[in-house]
């Protein structure tokens, strides 16, 4: 967190949290919501494209204990609407992930598949889904615990919650280490991974 906003806390410790204007979208861009409408679900906000107003907001993006999302602006919380998930990871040039905020991925700590085929992982940075137009660059890097491709074994992959796939893959820097894919229908991600998509005032 920048050195000014931490000032600016101490200087300023009761200032009012904000909720309905930032949202980060499934690709990972924030969008303002000048009429403070981010607490709808459906409103699709305005982009930000200043790329000093993007780099403060995502040097200063973190979260609380119950899983909901903010931008630290200075002494204020703004609470973040989330339309997937609190991080958006793409591969970089060498098929590494990386945050939406610009953080290299080191380690993975499970997989997890929803029912609509979206690929998510529970980093530690926290939790996040796989950009869509990187799935399959990721998928390819994964393989089983007795050394098989994902994509060569598709019939392996769990569609159920019951069921639990080893993997292990190029994208942590402890490549021996084996992780989880597991399947969760998507209106239990939330709880299942620990993030709250709409915050609200009085959440708990």
């Amino acid at each position: 967190m920048d050195k000014r906003v931490l000032e600016a806390m101490a200087r300023w410790p009761s200032v009012p949290d904000v909720y309905g204007w930032l949202s980060l979208t499934e690709t990972g861009k924030w969008r303002l919501h000048p009429k403070g409408d981010a607490t709808q679900a459906d409103t699709s906000g305005e982009s930000i494209t200043n790329t000093q107003i993007i780099g403060f907001i995502n040097r200063n993006y973190t979260h609380c204990d119950n899983g909901q999302w903010y931008f630290q602006n200075g002494p204020q919380k703004v609470y973040v609407r989330l339309d997937a998930a609190p991080y958006i990871f793409h591969t970089n040039e060498t098929g590494a992930l990386t945050t939406h905020t610009q953080q290299a991925v080191q380690r993975i700590l499970a997989w997890w598949l929803d029912d609509a085929g979206k690929l998510y992982a529970q980093t530690e940075h926290g939790p996040g889904l796989i950009a869509g137009r990187d799935t399959l660059a990721v998928l390819e890097q994964l393989h089983t615990a007795d050394g098989q491709r994902l994509t060569d074994c598709p019939e392996r992959i769990p569609q159920d919650t019951s069921t639990t796939l080893l993997l292990s893959s190029a994208l942590q820097s402890v490549a021996e280490n084996t992780v989880p894919l597991r399947y969760c229908p998507a209106p239990r991600l939330e709880a299942q991974l620990g993030f709250v998509r709409l915050p609200a005032l009085g959440y708990a």
